[in-house]
């Protein structure tokens, strides 16, 4: 095993230690309830600079589960979640297990199973977690913790995305991200975020690729006035972005690096959200591949017509800006609906804990 592997699931275990220390208020009554969300998309990409990535996505992704709440702190959720491509056949292109222990209370947050990945790592920036995750990749697999607190929150989790066989790579996803607010009155904030793909190959005697390693780093700091002005958000930050690539006994680690900044400001229905880059190209395994150029600039012009409690849609047009590619662009449409979770029956737990 990995000794990557070892480090952070060790560190993870660390920061889990005080979840269940922590003083129970439970309530000695459980439930069973449903859940269902789902994702409608049409993203249409006209790219100059990556042709095989100039496509349109478009489908929907279905999610209903179900959740066993034994008190108010522990929870078992099992479902699916499916994908579905307009046009194609069969109906459902891939159908993903939803499966996991969920653990929370007033500052801990921890997951291990097959869990949704919005809401847990969709807070990455593009270059690091490319944006079709959403579409295709939904779940985490293997084990999240969370601590947060009035001064920001800390993650560490692992995603494994192969498991190793004759033919099949042993692959899998570690990292951390968090933000730290020294003054939770005032804008200013540091973040950072962190990922590494380890790739171990396969269990096959024959030649094959070496083990290696991909991934990045990403230090900000920046403002966070939302809510603060008449805008409805507005937050700038500014950083770095280290790249780490190598393939083992071929060559060491390489480190292309770079300047990151971006810019989000919204006002009720419409938002704009800018992010730059300029630095030496990174090739990161599950970032964007606009950040393999020396310098790239977005823009999203964000339209919501309708915001209601459960109903969410957003028209969403990109200017994509690289060296010999200034008009790349992008038109994307997105409804998503999230009924919430509703309870179906209510029992006692006391001889269940």
């Amino acid at each position: 095993m990995n000794k990557h592997f070892i480090y952070l699931f060790s560190a993870a275990i660390l920061l889990t230690t005080g979840l269940f220390a922590q003083s129970r208020q439970d309530t000695l009554q459980g439930s069973l309830d449903v859940h269902f969300n789902a994702l409608g998309f049409l993203d249409n990409r006209e790219y100059t600079a990556f042709v095989p990535r100039s496509r349109t996505y478009s489908g929907t992704r279905t999610t209903l589960d179900f959740g066993v709440n034994l008190d108010s702190l522990n929870h078992f959720i099992v479902g699916v979640n499916g994908i579905h491509e307009f046009g194609a056949q069969p109906y459902f292109l891939k159908v993903d297990p939803i499966a996991y222990y969920h653990y929370e209370s007033s500052k801990w947050v921890f997951n291990i199973g097959e869990f949704p990945r919005e809401g847990v790592l969709t807070q990455y920036p593009r270059a690091l977690l490319n944006d079709t995750l959403r579409y295709y990749r939904p779940n985490v697999e293997g084990l999240m913790t969370n601590l947060h607190t009035k001064y920001g929150y800390e993650t560490i989790w692992i995603d494994w995305v192969s498991r190793q066989t004759e033919t099949a790579r042993e692959q899998f996803l570690f990292g951390a991200c968090g933000t730290y607010i020294p003054n939770p009155k005032g804008p200013f904030f540091l973040s950072h975020y962190f990922l590494l793909l380890h790739d171990a190959g396969n269990s096959s005697s024959l030649p094959q690729p070496g083990i290696s390693d991909n991934g990045a780093a990403q230090v900000r700091m920046g403002l966070d006035y939302s809510h603060k002005t008449v805008f409805d958000s507005l937050r700038f930050d500014v950083g770095g972005m280290l790249s780490l690539e190598r393939t083992r006994g071929v060559d060491g680690f390489r480190t292309p690096k770079g300047f990151v900044a971006s810019a989000f400001i919204s006002y009720h229905k419409f938002a704009l959200f800018e992010e730059y880059y300029a630095g030496q190209g990174s090739h990161i395994e599950y970032g964007d591949s606009f950040y393999e150029k020396t310098m790239y600039n977005r823009l999203d012009v964000i339209y919501s017509p309708f915001m209601f409690k459960h109903i969410t849609g957003q028209f969403i047009i990109s200017f994509h800006s690289s060296p010999g590619n200034l008009g790349d662009s992008q038109q994307a449409f997105r409804l998503t609906y999230d009924l919430g979770r509703k309870t179906l029956k209510r029992f006692k737990t006391d001889n269940l804990l």
